[in-house]
């Protein structure tokens, strides 16, 4: 199916689509988190989850355990206690990291 189109020729409507993969619909979406302050913390995340996706691969352990304090341990500065301990989980075999996909998150 073409972009923005379902396999049956109707319109995608999916939060992938609308929110992450449409320039306008992330700009618009990222505004009403931040504009929110119930939703400010999961603005926060979203804006640190593509920092992460973006740095090096030294940087990324540190990063990682920064993610990890700030919005996944209860008590911390932006604790965002909507995810389920599997989207917050480590990946297996790592102590520190953060999933290798950390877009997948705020799906």
């Amino acid at each position: 199916a073409p972009p923005g189109r379902t396999q049956d020729g109707g319109q995608e409507t999916s939060f992938r689509w609308q929110c992450v993969e449409q320039p306008i619909g992330k700009l618009l979406f990222r505004r009403f988190l931040e504009g929110s302050a119930e939703f400010a913390a999961a603005g926060a995340l979203w804006a640190e989850i593509e920092a992460f996706e973006q740095c090096e691969d030294a940087e990324r352990e540190a990063a990682a355990k920064k993610l990890r304090s700030r919005f996944f341990t209860p008590g911390g500065s932006e604790h965002c206690g909507f995810l389920s301990a599997a989207a917050t989980a480590p990946p297996a075999g790592e102590g520190l990291g953060v999933g290798g996909n950390m877009a997948a998150v705020m799906e």
